[in-house]
């Protein structure tokens, strides 16, 4: 083949010898090299004729006539080329990632925790800040990332915080995934538990009491006879979070319109709910005397009062932090005890101390019971739970009898059955 042959050559394939084809379309003339890499026929385009000439179309085909020689499909190595150009570094991918999945989560703390684990917080002004983990992997391109580069950001952590370091490698395999939908990787993920790392890392000890430690169910009375005498809006919350059963970033974030009075109910809307689905909470006798001495410290959110936080911090319109309900805890010599744990407390009494159906207890901590139970269960059980946390304000509100050695006290328990 010549340059005039390929100039007046008519349509069809022409073979210029060792692979190399000159294309000719009706409307393009184009350069493509063919060849066979275990037994699969492929085909690699040099381009088309107006712009690679027929030496440098001969010069590209020796190129990969070399590699597979060597061993290489030239056209995988031209693919890892490209996308070594275009691929982005893992931090980068990151940004862009929580950008875009910020409107599908349920609020801004649940994108903040993914930015701290993936070493993407920020500060007020938002500049980043050397906070969380994964930064050993910011500045590395996405498809340079090995199993070796995901073991020195989770070795150190695995078993000193295995619940985070979990939850760290998970997020880690969300973004190599999401980084080889886009293109920017190939072959396996490194952060891939099963059959993987699982072989790398020990197994992680199943956390359940031991993460959130909780107060025996025994000991409840007690505390909170106890922390009726402590002043503040964090006992308050603390012994409002008791009786409800909830959670800690329900009751910080609840607002008097999620409050029906008359119904005695507290509304928790899905964005604000872990499960993403609207809980209803029956409302005690005690539980509304706590609101009605929260109302006393109502202060109006912007333009609208019903908006107001039930119980507000000394800054107007931000919730109580967390840690406002742990100090309480811990003025109180209970340090070892978590906020969250008061809901284990309530679980286990209701095992222990009544008869009430495991799906209403469930339902009353908001729990998503799966299986065929789930399936079919389409209420919430109200009225079942509103008698439930009738006992167990009315179970709270037993005096304790005799210290029976350590730290568990004997109760009347005569409230208790369901």
């Amino acid at each position: 083949m010549t340059a005039r042959t390929v100039e007046s050559a008519k349509q069809g394939r022409h073979a210029d010898g060792g692979g190399l084809y000159l294309n000719v379309a009706p409307t393009r003339k184009s350069w493509v090299f063919v060849y066979v890499r275990n037994g699969r026929r492929r085909e690699m385009g040099f381009g088309p004729v107006a712009s690679v000439s027929l030496a440098e179309a001969r010069r590209k085909a020796e190129e990969a006539r070399r590699q597979l020689a060597d061993g290489i499909d030239p056209l995988d190595a031209k693919k890892a080329a490209e996308r070594e150009k275009r691929a982005p570094s893992f931090g980068a991918f990151v940004d862009d990632y929580l950008e875009t999945m910020r409107a599908s989560w349920r609020n801004d703390k649940h994108a903040a925790q993914w930015a701290m684990t993936l070493g993407r917080a920020r500060d007020k002004e938002g500049k980043l800040t050397k906070r969380g983990y994964c930064l050993g992997l910011a500045n590395l391109r996405l498809d340079e990332i090995t199993t070796d580069d995901v073991l020195k950001e989770l070795r150190p952590i695995w078993n000193l915080k295995p619940e985070t370091a979990s939850r760290v490698r998970g997020r880690i395999e969300t973004i190599l995934d999401a980084a080889k939908a886009a293109g920017y990787r190939d072959g396996p993920n490194p952060a891939l538990w099963r059959g993987h790392l699982a072989l790398l890392l020990p197994t992680r000890k199943k956390l359940h009491r031991g993460h959130h430690p909780a107060m025996d169910y025994r000991d409840v009375p007690a505390f909170v006879a106890k922390l009726r005498e402590a002043k503040g809006v964090g006992a308050m919350a603390l012994e409002f979070l008791i009786l409800t059963a909830a959670r800690s970033g329900e009751v910080r974030g609840a607002v008097w319109s999620e409050i029906d009075f008359e119904n005695k109910l507290w509304t928790v809307p899905a964005e604000r709910m872990k499960a993403g689905r609207e809980h209803r909470v029956p409302l005690t006798g005690r539980a509304l005397a706590i609101l009605e001495q929260a109302a006393l410290l109502r202060r109006p959110a912007a333009g609208d009062d019903s908006e107001a936080l039930l119980f507000p911090s000394a800054k107007v319109g931000r919730p109580l932090s967390d840690m406002t309900l742990s100090a309480v805890l811990r003025r109180m010599g209970l340090g070892q005890y978590t906020v969250h744990g008061f809901r284990s407390s309530f679980r286990d009494w209701v095992g222990d101390c009544t008869t009430f159906p495991r799906e209403v207890a469930e339902a009353a901590l908001a729990h998503v019971v799966g299986g065929t139970e789930g399936a079919y269960r389409r209420g919430d059980a109200l009225e079942k739970r509103r008698e439930l946390m009738r006992a167990w304000a009315a179970y709270i509100d037993t005096k304790p009898r005799k210290s029976t050695g350590g730290n568990v006290i004997a109760f009347d328990r005569a409230a208790t059955a369901g």
